[in-house]
């Protein structure tokens, strides 16, 4: 029997998920969505998804659902396709930060249907180039990468392996996560970064030099700046800020502390605190270049090399409702070991 897979949200993320169950060889069917019917036009035409359809079509042929949105649209679309999902259903969401999806996924979706978490990284390769979008999606957009797995407490064991497999299978080593560590770690890569580039575009504006700097300003200004432009929207970032405070402000302590010593080091006329500042964070950021396209990380551990297509994975443990079978009998098991 053949495995239907929804794609939500057919950007670069959600267009390269498609891409690469493509290039998987599976026998899964792959339906696709976008609030731009052109972005899932597209998406149809490089062969990302098998065929368009609408949202609630998604919701209801699919056995795994892809949401593949920024974080400001993900509680609209659950609270659209939570009554028609299939019991057994696995939502899997793509987004950075996951505190907020945990609540809004134990609020709006129904019993019997299971959620994963999952936090992708680009393939090195890939980091400089395209804004992200349909055009900078790739079938190995996640290869030589993590992929970061979280789950609850609550989630059947197999669908946390599911979870597991999938980052496998689009070409990612998964990293099992909790909630905590996961938006701990996306706070410094991710959120971080777009509060800097929000709080620099907020000082230049209103500095009294802007009027003519606006004229020149360039690689320096776009690149630090991106963080705001090509990433997420204002309302994903507020959301993903106000979801984790404790993180989000411990963050920005550290940079203010940071900014505030290279802002000593040059009010003192201090010539050699401001080179050791500048030349540390130069190597340091070669070294992460570095380090990352080395991927180093992911020769630790051993992981399988020949995989089961998605589609059988997902016939053996779907079908006949054997998650909650498995489920049943490992709780069996596990009480008779009690």
């Amino acid at each position: 029997m053949t495995t239907t897979i929804g794609i939500i949200g057919l950007g670069q993320i959600g267009s390269s998920v498609g891409l690469a169950m493509r290039a998987n060889g599976g026998s899964e069917r792959v339906l696709g969505y976008d609030r731009d019917g052109a972005v899932a036009r597209s998406a149809e035409g490089m062969g990302a998804i098998d065929a368009r359809a609408g949202l609630s079509d998604v919701a209801r042929d699919s056995q795994i659902v892809f949401l593949c949105l920024p974080l400001g649209e993900i509680r609209e679309v659950l609270q659209r396709i939570g009554p028609m999902l299939q019991e057994n259903t696995v939502v899997a969401d793509t987004a950075p930060i996951k505190s907020q999806m945990n609540q809004w996924m134990q609020e709006l979706l129904p019993q019997g249907v299971h959620h994963l978490g999952l936090v992708p990284a680009l393939n090195p390769s890939m980091l400089a180039g395209n804004p992200p979008g349909i055009g900078a999606a790739h079938a190995k957009l996640f290869h030589r990468t993590i992929m970061m797995v979280i789950t609850s407490p609550k989630t059947p064991e197999a669908v946390e392996q599911l979870g597991m497999n999938i980052a496998r299978l689009l070409g990612a080593k998964p990293m099992l996560t909790d909630l905590a560590e996961s938006d701990g770690i996306m706070t410094t890569a991710h959120i971080l970064p777009q509060l800097a580039a929000a709080a620099l575009i907020e000082a230049c504006v209103a500095a009294r030099g802007w009027t003519e700097a606006r004229k020149l300003a360039g690689r320096p200004f776009i690149g630090v700046t991106g963080g705001m432009a090509y990433y997420d929207d204002p309302k994903s970032v507020k959301a993903a800020a106000l979801s984790n405070p404790e993180r989000v402000v411990h963050g920005l302590d550290v940079l203010i502390a940071s900014l505030r010593g290279l802002r000593d080091d040059i009010s003192n006329q201090d010539g050699e605190g401001v080179g050791e500042r500048l030349t540390h964070s130069y190597k340091a950021r070669e070294q992460w270049l570095d380090e990352r396209n080395e991927a180093g990380w992911l020769s630790e551990g051993h992981e399988p090399v020949n995989l089961p297509g998605l589609g059988e994975q997902m016939t053996q443990m779907f079908f006949g409702g054997r998650i909650a079978e498995a489920t049943r009998v490992l709780g069996e098991k596990r009480k008779g070991k009690g």
